[in-house]
């Protein structure tokens, strides 16, 4: 696929603004492994290759295995997530799929028993920040493939 139109370069100021809600949540607190874990399946839902491509080489350079990418479209049926990142992912999915009807109390309780209301604030956050970035790299069609991850220092 041939990228549309470089939208870093045509809107500067609108990527600078989505950069520092980025900043912003990555230090938030939470843990980067999740976050990772909560970007690569945000992508996953909307189908999202160049965000696919960036977060699976992220988690993997921040120590993230195989195993858990390989299945992490199918956490709830794997042994390999924590109560904590099962909370978040099924948030994270109802809030990327809000669209589809309310969050129910009980997903809404379930994360609440893992994180407090902060972190969930924050944890919405970072799924309305990744969807965001869905969001202009898929019309745009964001070429997929290039990206590194930046050495650990």
């Amino acid at each position: 696929m041939t990228q549309r139109l470089n939208y870093r370069t045509l809107s500067p100021k609108g990527l600078e603004a989505m950069a520092e809600l980025e900043t912003y949540v990555r230090s938030s607190g939470l843990e980067k492994s999740l976050l990772e874990l909560v970007r690569t399946r945000v992508s996953q839902i909307n189908g999202c290759a160049y965000c696919l491509d960036m977060h699976t080489k992220d988690a993997r350079a921040a120590g993230e295995t195989e195993q858990r990418l390989y299945t992490l479209s199918a956490w709830r049926e794997t042994p390999f997530f924590t109560a904590r990142e099962r909370a978040a992912l099924a948030w994270t999915e109802a809030v990327t799929r809000i669209a589809e009807g309310p969050i129910e109390d009980a997903l809404y309780e379930n994360a609440r028993q893992q994180f407090g209301e902060k972190e969930l604030v924050d944890l919405t956050l970072a799924v309305i920040a990744i969807n965001g970035w869905n969001r202009l790299a898929i019309p745009f069609q964001a070429e997929a493939g290039s990206y590194q991850p930046k050495a650990r220092g």
